[in-house]
């Protein structure tokens, strides 16, 4: 039995940390992410747990996230029917196996972190931000290697998933290429809209951390850190999530807004981005003007995809074209095959209609409702002077600013359908769930 447990253990955290490597795949009978493979993993070890132990107890949580599920799957279905040629219909069934596998993992995760101790939700915690480390110092290397002119991915990466990845080249200043760091997710703003969740995250959590305490300096050069590879990835829609999800931080936290805590961490970053900008100040500042104008070809790309919106509801304007359609049906428009929407939320129009777009809406709700619930929970454990409550109002305020930043940056690229938000998803739902039980004791 032990033995069972531990290794749906190792299955639920592995997949926990690798939730932000989009670029380690294989193609077999499709794309098959790392994360799919351990997520399937976790899955059966979590089945065959409950089986073996006669568990059929479901938490009100997973019942509903199961509810969710299959009034997607409603959705999906009936958008089958929008189908008109035979490739639509081939990514419409990859969109339905990734879905049925996230909301697997989603049900099946907090399932399986209701039943484990508070100690164990601390652990998954540690290993969904570790995965993200990982990740950005991958970034790191890739980016020393390719200016010593050397190809990382191409040493590392490739001979492991027989794929072609490498770094994102930006454009050329001068006689210089512009990197854009793009670490294991194989698009650099993927991975700057992916780190804002650690930024977010933690940033409530280490600033409440008592003074001494052992996570304090560990947490401060981290994130110091991670804000220095989001900001290499140049990704205007990873700071657009940061600046949303910061603002409710900086609401809830302005009385730290000056505090030594905060500002040391700042002052570091900006005195290594200083040295490093001055020694090549025409470089970055070409980088930096161009990275501001909202009327070149890219950014007029980002706007422009929300006109599909209005086609969409005049031909399918309740279940749209089809699950994982979106490039087939606009491969008219935008002159390229396998082209994405660039904003989650016109991918969610053009594809479920105003249906799935609702229901959608409906599922984010809820999960403010129950992040609302853990911060109540900690008011309450404050209340009868529990200690835990300084870790759990902050980390529900970081996940709720979190999954704001999420939200925002996603207006304009197409990463919520990634295991990390589904990752993000299960912490928010959990963390009432894990730390109720000291009220109900």
């Amino acid at each position: 039995m032990k033995a069972r447990t531990r290794l749906a253990d190792f299955f639920f955290l592995a997949t926990i940390f690798s939730v932000s490597f989009q670029n380690v795949y294989w193609n077999v009978a499709g794309r098959v992410n790392l994360a799919d493979v351990l997520a399937l993993l976790f899955i059966v070890a979590f089945l065959a747990v409950r089986i073996t132990q006669r568990d059929r107890l479901v938490t009100p949580t997973t019942l509903t996230v199961l509810g969710f599920a299959a009034a997607f799957l409603l959705v999906y279905l009936v958008g089958f029917f929008n189908l008109e040629t035979k490739p639509a219909l081939s990514l419409y069934e990859k969109g339905m196996t990734k879905f049925v596998i996230h909301f697997a993992f989603l049900a099946a995760g907090v399932a399986y972190l209701a039943r484990r101790s508070e100690r164990f939700y601390w652990r998954t915690i540690g290993w969904f931000v570790a995965g993200f480390a990982a990740n950005a110092a991958y970034g790191v290397l890739q980016l020393a290697a390719k200016v010593a002119g050397h190809n990382l991915d191409a040493l590392v990466l490739n001979p492991i998933t027989g794929g072609a990845a490498s770094i994102n080249i930006w454009g050329v200043v001068g006689q210089s290429n512009v990197y854009r760091v793009n670490a294991l997710t194989g698009d650099a703003n993927h991975l700057g809209v992916m780190l804002v969740v650690p930024l977010l995250l933690l940033t409530p959590v280490y600033l409440r951390l008592e003074r001494g305490h052992r996570l304090r300096m560990p947490l401060a050069v981290l994130l110091g850190f991670l804000l220095l590879v989001e900001i290499s990835t140049l990704s205007r829609s990873g700071i657009l999530g940061l600046v949303a999800g910061g603002a409710v931080l900086a609401v809830v936290y302005r009385r730290l807004l000056a505090s030594r805590a905060l500002l040391v961490p700042l002052a570091a970053v900006g005195a290594l981005l200083a040295f490093i900008v001055t020694r090549r100040l025409d470089y970055f500042s070409n980088v930096f003007h161009a990275r501001l104008q909202t009327n070149d070809s890219s950014s007029t790309l980002h706007f422009q995809v929300y006109d599909f919106i209005p086609q969409t509801l005049h031909a399918h304007p309740l279940f749209g074209f089809g699950l994982n359609t979106f490039s087939v049906y606009f491969e008219f428009v935008t002159g390229r095959t396998r082209w994405g929407a660039h904003s989650y939320y016109v991918a969610t129009v053009v594809e479920t209609g105003l249906v799935g777009t609702l229901l959608f809406a409906l599922f984010l709700l809820y999960l403010f409702r129950r992040l609302g619930a853990a911060r109540r929970i900690g008011r309450a454990l404050a209340a009868i002077g529990d200690p835990i409550a300084a870790r759990v109002r902050p980390l529900a305020w970081g996940l709720t600013a979190a999954l704001v930043g999420t939200i925002a940056a996603n207006a304009f690229y197409l990463t919520m359908q990634f295991y990390y938000f589904y990752a993000l998803a299960l912490l928010a739902l959990a963390t009432p769930i894990v730390f109720g039980r000291r009220l109900q004791a």
